[in-house]
């Protein structure tokens, strides 16, 4: 009998002592730093992204997500708490963007400043301003009453 509350006794400290573990290495996990786009349309649309880096004015692209799927366009807490969007729908045309012109490109691209676009040979396309509320983490979602085919947010 006392060989079974023995056993009984050290199973519960070391149950004890994993969830302690546990607990802590979950704790000690950083949060999630991020800011990702969903795309909550029909169609495939391709995403770039502006914001202020530490050598100024940055825009990367292209990032494609799938209907109903999301993409992460910049890893890492969000420094700034504005970041700027285009994104374009691949299949039926049409745009989100914005009044603050960026530099772009058809290929893959990470171009640094945002004047003299053409000259540089880039293109000079509109982005939207979102507001992450100065959050680490942010996600935004792309949905079809939002997109216009003349422009628009």
């Amino acid at each position: 009998m006392i060989q079974v509350a023995r056993t009984s006794h050290t199973a519960m400290v070391l149950f004890a002592l994993l969830l302690s573990a546990a607990t802590f290495l979950f704790a000690a996990a950083p949060a999630k730093a991020e800011m990702r786009v969903c795309n909550n349309t029909q169609a495939q649309v391709s995403i770039a992204l502006g914001y202020r880096s530490e050598r100024g004015w940055q825009s990367e692209g292209w990032w494609v997500a799938d209907p109903d799927e999301c993409e992460t366009v910049f890893a890492g807490p969000l420094d700034s708490r504005f970041y700027y969007i285009f994104a374009a729908d691949d299949v039926n045309g049409g745009t989100w963007e914005g009044p603050v012109f960026m530099c772009t490109r058809d290929d893959s691209f990470t171009i640094f400043g945002v004047e003299d676009c053409l000259a540089r040979g880039y293109e000079r396309t509109g982005f939207f301003e979102v507001d992450t509320q100065d959050r680490s983490d942010w996600t935004l979602q792309l949905t079809d009453t939002d997109l216009s085919n003349t422009g628009g947010q």
